[in-house]
């Protein structure tokens, strides 16, 4: 995470239970409870946020679905979809 000037502020309420392991864990790493919900909660949001469009998969796994691609489907419904009569007439 790259450290930028501090000039907003995160206010939020918990519970007894919930403050005392965030204390406990904070406590754990050396951190100061600010410092450790913060890099908690940016985790968190990075991991939500992420980019959708990318899969990430084993090489083995990426190569059968390269090699899946190379199969014909025959999928008849599409065939009989783009057989039936065209309901309009193109104008060029």
């Amino acid at each position: 995470m790259v450290m930028t000037a501090k000039t907003h502020r995160i206010e939020m309420r918990a519970d007894a239970a919930t403050e005392e392991l965030i204390v406990q864990a904070a406590q754990a790493l050396g951190e100061s409870i600010s410092s450790f919900v913060l890099r908690a909660a940016h985790a968190e949001a990075s991991r939500v946020l992420a980019r959708p469009d990318v899969t990430l998969m084993s090489s083995e796994q990426f190569n059968e679905l390269l090699s899946s691609l190379d199969e014909p489907d025959e999928a008849p419904v599409l065939r009989r979809a783009a057989q039936r009569r065209r309901h309009y007439r193109e104008t060029t």
